[in-house]
């Protein structure tokens, strides 16, 4: 975007758009979203600090413009809606994570509750949801009963998913091909060429985060390199997952800007490029306002 010339006089009023371009940071040409923060945690930043409001003021500096903050489970979700609400440039997404699944599985009154959720303003998707076999902090069968259960509430609405998949492709796949009209992201995706492949199968997008700028594994940056620019996502997953060189800080919003600096070096492509085609991305697969109208 070429630099706006626009003058007037100190007693002249900054239009409100061209307000808004310079409290997004956006007059470079150049915007990022974080897709996967969990910054509505009640104690997120304090051990360093801060809040999310400076948070997200950091962020806006480094041209990261809108954030998706992902519910967990029910109170966590609860969190994330009201978090957004007097935030122009937060949106939510409610979910029951696959460590949930124990607790959720059989409580139709707390299943209940949650689906009452899905109609509040702002929500844009259901997740984080899935399959995690590495911890099993739930039984795979309450994990497939409550990522299923998403699955149909996803349906019905006609909201994208953010899934989240650990060691669990192969009973991921038996399951979310029985619903053929979901859409959505891998979160965090860190396996290889092979899983990509089958996650572009099935047009769902790839998220990369902070991992990318650590991981030792070959395969994962290969896998990285492999993704289709129209089909990947830039997340951060903060407070958790910071990216190189703050390893050891708590994870950032704005740390979405190295994870996509890196990528762009890893793959051959300009920041702008990267930055442009993933902005794009998340505001079709989550319908995001432009929150500079």
């Amino acid at each position: 975007m070429d630099a706006i010339a626009y003058p007037m006089s100190i007693a002249t009023p900054i239009p409100v758009a061209l307000a808004n371009l310079i409290k997004f940071g956006i007059l470079n040409g150049m915007e990022l979203v974080d897709t996967h923060c969990h910054i509505q945690f009640p104690d997120y930043g304090q051990k360093e600090g801060f809040d999310a409001s400076d948070a997200i003021t950091a962020a806006q500096a480094e041209a990261v413009t809108r954030l998706l903050c992902v519910g967990t489970d029910l109170p966590d979700s609860r969190r994330a809606i009201d978090f957004v609400q007097q935030r122009d440039n937060c949106w939510a997404t409610i979910g029951l994570h696959p460590h949930e699944g124990a607790s959720y599985a059989h409580d139709n009154k707390a299943l209940e509750e949650f689906a009452a959720l899905v109609s509040q303003p702002k929500v844009v998707a259901i997740g984080e949801c899935g399959l995690d076999y590495y911890y099993h902090h739930s039984p795979k069968a309450d994990q497939e009963k409550i990522l299923r259960w998403q699955l149909e509430l996803a349906t019905t609405y006609k909201l994208p998913c953010v899934f989240h998949v650990r060691d669990a492709f192969d009973d991921f796949w038996k399951i979310v091909d029985n619903y053929p009209g979901i859409t959505g992201v891998i979160h965090s995706f860190t396996a290889d060429k092979k899983v990509l492949l089958q996650t572009l199968q099935r047009g769902y997008y790839v998220g990369l985060n902070g991992i990318m700028t650590f991981t030792r594994t070959e395969a994962q940056l290969e896998a990285a390199k492999a993704v289709p620019l129209d089909k990947l996502l830039l997340e951060t997953d903060a407070p958790f997952l910071t990216p190189v060189p703050f390893r050891g800080k708590i994870c950032q919003p704005k740390h979405v800007r190295l994870t996509a600096q890196f990528l762009a070096n890893l793959r051959g492509e300009t920041l702008s490029e990267l930055a442009s085609a993933t902005t794009a991305n998340a505001l079709s697969l989550f319908n995001l306002s432009n929150v500079y109208e």
